[in-house]
């Protein structure tokens, strides 16, 4: 009788085992199928493709400001609009700092990328420290800067733009209370205080938070003009007057 027992036991224990293998096999079998069956957003023809870096701890604001005002470029009639995406090191969602949880739209690191016109690097909690080691997304960041035709920063954003060496020639601004921060790393950039944004170049670079919202209607201005800038704004229910706003372009 004991016998018997022991060897219902066995039975039990290799059939439990199995059973968590078949389980682990399938769902290695599922996730490989998902990260097969990967869908890419679908980008239109004859618009601005428009990429935002994400990462763990990205700002809600400086991700969402732009986006929002990019997005809305293709309710507007008689322009090159925009296709918005997202994206980051891997397909797993990343966490904002506020705890919001978004998919990617490609990994930088492995996904074939379409040519993108205008990169949006939104401020993130560790910009100021750990992100500005990570060697891919810099690089990325230098390799996108090669054939794009602006590269946005909001709030810290900035720094990433400045490790990447983009800012070495150009003014530039940032979260007003990490200006001397800034000034402190990169002592030979020229970092200016009390604006709200710089345009110099390629490159805008924004004091980030709500005030995200001005550089992007800044950037869809200099594009399309004051009306469509002030539709864009209108449709979010922003007021917007370019005059209004503390900004310094340089033109070259």
């Amino acid at each position: 009788m004991k016998h018997l027992f022991y060897i219902t036991t066995i039975l039990l224990l290799i059939s439990c085992n199995s059973s968590e293998k078949r389980k682990e096999t399938t769902d290695n079998q599922i996730l490989k199928q998902v990260q097969h069956d990967k869908q890419f957003p679908k980008l239109e023809p004859n618009r601005y493709n428009v990429a935002f870096l994400i990462m763990n701890g990205t700002y809600n604001t400086e991700l969402t400001a732009p986006f929002d005002i990019f997005q809305h470029t293709i309710f507007r009639n008689n322009i090159k609009a925009m296709n918005v995406f997202t994206v980051a090191n891997t397909d797993d969602a990343i966490t904002t700092f506020e705890g919001m949880r978004i998919l990617p739209d490609f990994n930088y690191t492995k996904d074939s990328l379409p040519k993108i016109d205008i990169l949006v690097v939104p401020s993130a909690e560790h910009h100021l420290d750990s992100d500005l080691e990570d060697t891919a997304m810099i690089n990325f960041v230098k390799q996108t800067d090669k054939n794009a035709q602006f590269i946005t920063s909001h709030c810290d954003g900035a720094f990433v733009l400045a490790k990447a060496g983009l800012l070495d020639n150009a003014v530039s601004t940032t979260f007003p209370g990490d200006i001397d921060k800034m000034r402190t790393v990169f002592p030979k950039l020229d970092i200016r205080k009390e604006l709200l944004f710089v345009h110099d170049g390629k490159y805008i670079t924004s004091a980030g938070g709500a005030k995200s919202f001005e550089a992007a209607l800044y950037l869809c201005e200099f594009l399309y003009g004051k009306e469509v800038a002030q539709a864009l704004a209108g449709g979010l229910v922003i007021d917007w007057n370019l005059d209004s706003v503390p900004h310094l372009m340089i033109k070259k």
